[in-house]
């Protein structure tokens, strides 16, 4: 309904209805001597199967008047006479109903982007309360059209756009009129030339194997039931992509229910809807959804972040106790150091990957295949690598301290600080997988700084604090000693970081290759 309050009207419900009110207030209508005149005995609520409602009312003496919108083929079809036809000036005389003129105005209305409603009158036999279908099948004399616009929302285009950038498909699935629909697909920027409509009576036609390969390609799908939604989402399921369907109504939960993610709205979705979706908009905007898919991929990143960063301490560790035990040697770290190392670098360190801002051009990437591994093959690379240098680093400082006799306390110190710091620049080297951290602002994340820093402090305080040195078998450094550590992680820096743009480069190569031969990377 629209409510008056301190001077301003506001629509509180369904925006159609609120949008014909306003218009008929504007026309002069009263809207409570309305309907103390006309008083409504039944309704039938539109659905989206029969695309109409109706509502049946008292029109005094016992006459029963039956009045009806809704799409305007449905009404059409329903009618035989017109009020004074398609055209003002023929008054209100009842004319026979020239169908192809009205919809050559709907034609033209829809062409602007405006949404266009049908209406139209019945009589009934008097003393009839109820309505039904039949009641309205037929013999109604159409009244003429109403057209509303509703504008996109800018952010709406603005997402529409960055999803096309990711590589995510954004298809209209709607019930209004195929020409409005186009109309609005082209505002919004759904397609770049006219967009491909198909209609609800176009894909009757079509067998599930012509769908699928229609569906791949048609931006705008417009006056379609319930079931063909069903039949869209799970075309393009069979084609492998993951489809996200959004919807409010009752009938929209099958297709919400059957789509990979369902998206009900929350401010003007039903209950059922919200039942049958895996997620709900609080604000019932698509931009919502775009900054979900931002937000997704950045967590999606820094979790990749964590395990490529994470897993070759581990291997490195398992790496040195291997060789030693091979080789017959000391070991370089004891089971209570790498614990040391474990928990103090995961925390200070690897957690703090977590609050990594997103990477710039992140909805530029194409979206990943879901059976892609978390682990791809140049991770697992990059993982050897990594840990192939702390085996070589920390295996071979300290055989070096061991044979100048300065002691396994001082050599297992020296081991683990390396395997600290070596861990410590790869912590930069992680803050993107790709690109080169030079192009990183240092203090995008502060936490990985603060992060570094209580690690040094911790680590000087395992290196000469007695209390330290007693329950790790640690034992003070000469300041000498730092030089070989420092030395191993800034090889180890510069090493994954000339490895990123090797990578780089065969990508440019690759990208460069396909463009001149016309093919794709």
């Amino acid at each position: 309904s629209i409510v008056g309050d301190d001077g301003r009207w506001d629509v509180r419900g369904d925006p159609t209805e609120g949008a014909l009110e306003t218009a008929a207030i504007k026309a002069g209508l009263e809207r409570d001597e309305e309907r103390a005149r006309r008083p409504r005995l039944d309704a039938i609520p539109f659905e989206s199967e029969h695309q109409y409602m109706a509502t049946l009312h008292d029109a005094g003496d016992g006459r029963r008047t039956v009045y009806v919108k809704g799409a305007v083929e449905r009404i059409l079809e329903r009618c035989d006479k017109a009020i004074g036809g398609v055209s003002p000036s023929a008054g209100g005389r009842l004319v026979d109903l020239d169908a192809d003129a009205a919809l050559a105005e709907v034609d033209a209305l829809a062409a602007d982007g405006l949404r266009v409603l049908a209406f139209a009158r019945g009589e009934l036999p008097a003393g009839q309360d109820t309505l039904s279908h039949e009641d309205v099948a037929d013999g109604l004399v159409f009244l003429g059209l109403q057209a509303m616009i509703d504008p996109p929302r800018p952010e709406a285009v603005r997402a529409v756009a960055a999803c096309r950038a990711a590589g995510i498909a954004v298809k209209m699935i709607t019930g209004d009129h195929g020409v409005t629909a186009a109309a609005i697909a082209r505002q919004i920027g759904l397609s770049d030339d006219d967009p491909l409509v198909l209609t609800g009576r176009d894909l009757e036609e079509l067998s599930d194997g012509d769908l699928v390969e229609r569906a791949q390609d048609t931006v705008v799908f417009a006056r379609v039931s319930p079931e063909q939604k069903l039949r869209l989402v799970e075309a393009l399921q069979s084609r492998g992509h993951v489809a996200a369907m959004t919807g409010d109504g009752v009938n929209d939960a099958p297709a919400l229910k059957q789509s990979n993610i369902g998206v009900a709205m929350g401010v003007g979705g039903t209950d059922v809807a919200k039942e049958a979706a895996d997620m709900v908009l609080t604000d019932d905007n698509f931009a919502s959804i775009q900054a979900a898919v931002e937000e997704g991929r950045g967590v999606f990143d820094n979790l990749t972040k964590f395990i490529a960063w994470t897993l070759p301490t581990n291997l490195g560790e398992g790496l040195v106790i291997l060789a030693a035990v091979f080789l017959g040697t000391t070991l370089p770290i004891l089971p209570v150091q790498i614990l040391w190392i474990n928990m103090t670098t995961a925390v200070l360190l690897g957690l703090m990957l977590a609050f990594e801002p997103k990477e710039e051009g992140i909805m530029a990437r194409m979206p990943r295949r879901p059976e892609t591994p978390i682990l791809t093959g140049t991770l697992v690379q990059r993982i050897v690598l990594v840990g192939a240098l702390l085996l070589v680093a920390v295996f071979g400082l300290f055989e070096w301290v061991e044979q100048r006799d300065l002691g396994d306390a001082v050599a297992r110190t020296i081991a683990v600080n390396v395997f600290v710091f070596v861990e410590l620049v790869y912590l930069f080297n992680c803050r993107s997988l790709t690109r080169s951290v030079f192009s990183i602002h240092p203090l995008s994340n502060r936490w990985v700084l603060g992060g570094v820093a209580l690690m040094i402090a911790l680590q000087l305080l395992y290196t000469y604090a007695p209390f330290m040195n007693t329950a790790f078998s640690s034992a003070p450094l000469d300041a000498w000693m730092w030089l070989p550590i420092l030395a191993a992680g800034t090889v180890a820096f510069f090493v994954v970081e000339a490895d990123k743009w090797l990578r780089r480069l065969a990508v440019r190569r690759r990208a460069q290759s396909a463009a001149d031969t016309g093919g794709v990377a």
